[in-house]
């Protein structure tokens, strides 16, 4: 598996009650698709967010996000670094 970035942005900014839709929608096309969700990031201003994903390539990545109805930016690989 390789990990993946989904870089997000909001306009508005993400509400609690968006934040739980699309998580809710997210779950079974995840594990349709076997990705693993690993973590996400949101901004303190909740305009911008960074979701880590491990998963067999990009295209299942961006194909979860679609059916999840879930709005993104860019999909892209990247290497685990850790201390």
């Amino acid at each position: 598996m390789q990990h993946f970035i989904v870089e997000r942005t909001f306009t508005p900014p993400l509400s609690d009650q968006d934040l739980s839709a699309v998580t809710a929608r997210m779950a079974p096309c995840l594990e349709l698709h076997q990705v693993r969700w690993v973590r996400s990031h949101l901004s303190g201003d909740r305009q911008r967010m960074v979701c880590e994903y491990e998963a067999r390539d990009a295209e299942t990545v961006r194909k979860v996000q679609h059916e999840a109805q879930a709005k993104f930016d860019r999909v892209w690989a990247g290497q685990l670094i850790e201390p």
